[in-house]
């Protein structure tokens, strides 16, 4: 067998190209120097004077975490792939002699980041990026929130007691290693979907209540682009209509409208919105015990129409990102969700970009 060489390589690559390799779009696309700045800070290296290896690039790495979160990979199976995949290799600016950082590598850098609390700052740099290429918050902006999984945990039923309260179980705190792998923070909830006709034809008479535990990702996106603008990550049983209070409203963006479904349809929203300079188009709910009015369906069907378009959101990221937390803890999930977020807006903004240049 003859031994690769370097045009053999540079043919590979080409090929690659070829056959639309994304990673490479996101290298045409996407100035990933940007975040440099803020890498640094959150980072804060040393300066090499007391001697040691020098870490891997920052840039590099943030790569990286943006490759894992694309293909939904674990840190080893990372490593891995980034040894054996030249469309890897290219986009992390790496050739085939040199140093691939390995898997306790990429959990630190994520873990520093985390820490550091620099998810939000990464996310604000890409949107004014994202502002600076022209697409500003326009015509209004669509709320809704989306189930994360998590491991589920087995505790006690005084345990759960115990986390609901806030407390730490008393076993727990006598076996730190237990603790380290206990997750505090996510909370069960039902996930209720409709009821799927039976053989027979029939319809169940109520719908299908899901036991779902982890966490839940809150997102604000605008009308015109459907980039995300603004997110919050709360526990699973976390009510979605108070986090409209908490910050998920836009107040950039061009128009006043707001779009939402029912779980945000309150007096304090609606106050609170009105008071913001907001327009509320939330639906309304049915009344209780009556039938819902004619004119109030024709207004919730019309809302509909816009409002799902945030539903190819959270699709996108749970079929091509496999968004999912395999973490222990908030703050952790955090991370995992606003990266989500991040690499979702850089694929919407590859599309775009096409979108435009076929224009």
């Amino acid at each position: 067998m003859n031994q690769p060489g370097f045009f053999d390589v540079e043919e590979r690559l080409a090929r690659l190209s070829g056959l639309g390799d994304q990673l490479e779009a996101f290298s045409r696309t996407v100035d990933f120097e940007v975040f440099r700045p803020d890498l640094d800070k959150a980072l804060s290296y040393s300066d090499g004077r007391k001697g040691g290896r020098p870490p891997f690039d920052p840039v590099l790495m943030f790569k990286i975490l943006v490759i894992q979160t694309l293909n939904n990979l674990s840190d080893e199976r990372t490593e891995y792939l980034i040894n054996d995949r030249l469309s890897f290799m290219r986009f992390l600016g790496l050739g085939l002699s040199d140093r691939v950082p390995d898997a306790k590598t990429v959990w630190l850098f994520r873990e520093r980041l985390t820490q550091a609390g620099a998810i939000e700052i990464l996310f604000n740099r890409f949107d004014a990026t994202l502002r600076n290429a022209g697409y500003l918050p326009m015509s209004g902006q669509i709320l809704d929130a989306t189930l994360v999984a998590a491991p589920k945990q087995r505790n006690t039923n005084a345990e759960k007691a115990d986390m609901r309260e806030g407390r730490i179980p008393q076993d727990w705190q006598d076996k730190p290693s237990k603790l380290s792998h206990k997750d505090r923070h996510a909370r069960g909830t039902l996930k209720f979907t409709k009821a799927k006709r039976q053989d027979d034809g029939n319809m169940p008479a109520t719908d299908l209540a899901i036991p779902f535990f982890g966490y839940k990702s809150h997102i604000s996106i605008d009308r015109k682009f459907r980039l995300i603008r603004k997110w919050k990550a709360t526990d699973a049983a976390a009510s979605d209509g108070a986090r409209l209070r908490e910050g998920l409203l836009d107040k950039t963006n061009l128009a006043s409208t707001v779009w939402a479904d029912t779980a945000y349809r309150s007096k304090a929203n609606e106050d609170f919105m009105e008071k913001q300079g907001f327009v509320s188009k939330v639906h309304r709910r049915k009344p209780h015990l009556k039938p819902m009015p004619r004119h109030i369906q024709r207004s919730n069907a019309g809302k509909s129409v816009i409002r799902s378009r945030v539903e190819h959101v959270f699709a996108d990221q749970k079929s091509q990102i496999g968004l999912f937390v395999r973490t222990v803890g908030i703050t952790r999930a955090a991370m995992r969700i606003g990266l989500a977020n991040i690499v979702y807006n850089m694929r919407r903004f590859l599309f775009l970009e096409r979108l435009n240049a076929s224009a």
